[in-house]
């Protein structure tokens, strides 16, 4: 293989970062978290980005970031924020220099992992109950699911081990390619 770009995109708990690390690991490449690579850049938190200066500031340095990644001579698994490919035409450009991967895990599982995990990681579910993060979610994926839905592999399902899920990866990638 020349050059492997991986983008996996999703809603938030969707796994992304989880799994994203143990694709690279299992491909021999890095795994970059663009959340991370925003934050190191600004020298700033992006719940201080958002607080400070607004979402319309974030979604430029997203893309900013985005870019300068996806045009890297290096080969990579990247874990995209949920919003991502949403804004400034990002899918477009996940699609055109990389191999997008659409993680679509069911909505009571995501609700389910953002409820039990720490709300404060995750400032956009901050102080909400069960039944609102499920709400907030189904929100979210009807805003985002037709971007989602753009990718060039889409894994669905909720009961698979990590290791299915990078074989079924690995798979699809080869047959890509």
């Amino acid at each position: 293989m020349s050059q492997l770009k991986v983008v996996l995109v999703g809603l938030p708990g969707a796994g992304k970062s989880t799994f994203g690390r143990i694709l690279a690991h299992e491909l021999n490449v890095n795994f970059l978290d663009l959340d991370q690579l925003i934050e190191e850049k600004s020298e700033k938190k992006i719940s201080d980005i958002f607080s400070e200066y607004g979402e319309g500031k974030f979604r430029d340095l997203e893309t900013q970031a985005l870019e300068e990644v996806m045009q890297s001579d290096e080969s990579f698994v990247l874990a995209s924020g949920g919003g991502c490919p949403c804004f400034n035409d990002n899918m477009s450009l996940i699609n055109q220099l990389g191999i997008s991967v659409y993680l679509d895990v069911p909505l009571e599982e995501v609700s389910s992992r953002l409820y039990h995990s720490k709300a404060s990681v995750r400032p956009m579910f901050e102080g909400m109950d069960a039944g609102e993060i499920t709400l907030k979610l189904k929100n979210l994926i009807a805003q985002r699911g037709p971007f989602y839905e753009e990718a060039k592999i889409k894994l669905s399902g909720s009961d698979f081990s990590a290791e299915y899920f990078v074989s079924e990866l690995i798979h699809q990638l080869k047959t890509q390619s």
